[in-house]
């Protein structure tokens, strides 16, 4: 590491200063499966940015996606550090921002949009028309641009969020994940006061989604998954009953738990492709089936079904909306738990061992994170 610097870009009130060296440590994905950690310029914070000293950063399934070279508009190999589940603590702040200070803890949401296309004036900025490109304003942290694999990271100011002091890094590290679910449920119409919800896919995001229904007056969240200390989480984080896709039928068990009625929000977070046709069989007539996952190959639906029941299929994509600063809001009054979550921990020179945790399911984790 090289001899330190003082950066002073625009000071907080207080005139706090960090000291923040010239380079850093990040981890760099040289090409399919080969991430390396090497010496990078520390960014310095422009108009409207931040630079944020990470105090970790979880793993996910699009993390394995880009990882392995099959993630659509990421930087050149050789350049990019991705990581976009992360935060850390402000040391430095670009001109024009004001809102956080050195030394405020912050929490992110992964996407900024540019701000002047049709859809982030709608505020779609998670499907922003001129996504990816940085010089029309738009950057995703950790998929188009720089992300938080590293010592320092830098984001714009208006998709950094202050934790309170109750939140800890642990918990923050998950709200990026819960902010998913919510922007799905805001989509949908959010209002499930008195209704019953199946979750297929007990990961983080079902996980945070289940507590999220939970928090917003869901009837019965029903939990759908194949892995049973998952499900076992699932269950102590408010889940009312768990179904073990492995040992009983996921369709025949959620009609059994609704009286044959069905639900009427089945929410897809799983990411498996059969599960997309268990949604419509579950799901009562009129109800809605939302789709918050990726896949890996394109899957099978009968439509048919979903339109003689007239039900209505949603989608989203990210943790738009706002929805961080709810999920935050909900960490800060204990009603959405994270730090539960993280089960394994790695440094940052092991952030391809992190990678093959999550792929293998090496001791069986729920979130890994990576601590520079």
């Amino acid at each position: 590491m090289t001899t330190p610097k003082t950066t002073s870009q625009q000071q907080s009130s207080t005139e706090d200063t960090h000291v923040v060296p010239d380079t850093m440590r990040a981890a760099v994905l040289f090409g399919p499966q080969d991430i390396r950690v090497i010496e990078k310029p520390v960014p310095e914070p422009g108009y409207g940015e931040v630079l944020v000293k990470v105090a970790m950063c979880g793993t996910c399934g699009t993390d394995l996606k880009i990882y392995d070279g099959h993630f659509p508009q990421t930087p050149p190999f050789g350049e990019f550090t991705p990581g976009h589940e992360w935060t850390g603590t402000v040391v430095a702040l670009g001109e024009s921002v004001d809102e956080f200070a050195v030394g405020d803890k912050v929490c992110i949401e992964a996407h900024h949009g540019c701000g002047r296309c049709d859809n982030c004036l709608i505020g779609k900025y998670t499907a922003c028309l001129n996504y990816g490109n940085r010089d029309k304003g738009h950057l995703a942290s950790g998929l188009t641009f720089d992300g938080g694999f590293a010592e320092y990271v830098l984001h714009n100011a208006s998709s950094l969020y202050k934790m309170p002091g109750s939140v800890s890094f642990e918990d923050a590290v998950l709200i990026t994940t819960a902010g998913t679910g919510l922007y799905g449920l805001s989509a949908t119409g959010g209002y499930i006061v008195g209704q019953d919800v199946a979750i297929f896919g007990p990961g983080p995001v079902g996980l945070t989604t289940v507590q999220a229904c939970k928090q917003m007056g869901a009837n019965r969240v029903i939990l759908v998954g194949t892995r049973e200390s998952r499900l076992e989480m699932g269950q102590k984080l408010g889940a009312d009953h768990v179904v073990n896709a492995r040992e009983n039928d996921p369709i025949e068990a959620v009609l059994e738990l609704t009286d044959g009625a069905g639900v009427d929000l089945a929410i897809e977070c799983s990411g498996a492709t059969q599960t997309p046709q268990q949604c419509v069989e579950v799901t009562k007539r009129a109800g809605k089936i939302l789709f918050v996952a990726y896949y890996a190959e394109p899957v099978t639906v009968d439509l048919s079904a979903v339109v003689r029941s007239d039900i209505t299929m949603y989608t989203a994509r990210g943790e738009g909306g706002n929805n961080i600063k709810r999920a935050l809001s909900l960490a800060a009054r204990g009603k959405l738990r994270g730090a539960e979550m993280v089960t394994h921990r790695y440094t940052l020179e092991d952030t391809a061992e992190a990678f093959r945790a999550v792929r293998e399911r090496i001791g069986d984790p729920l979130k890994v994170v990576v601590v520079p």
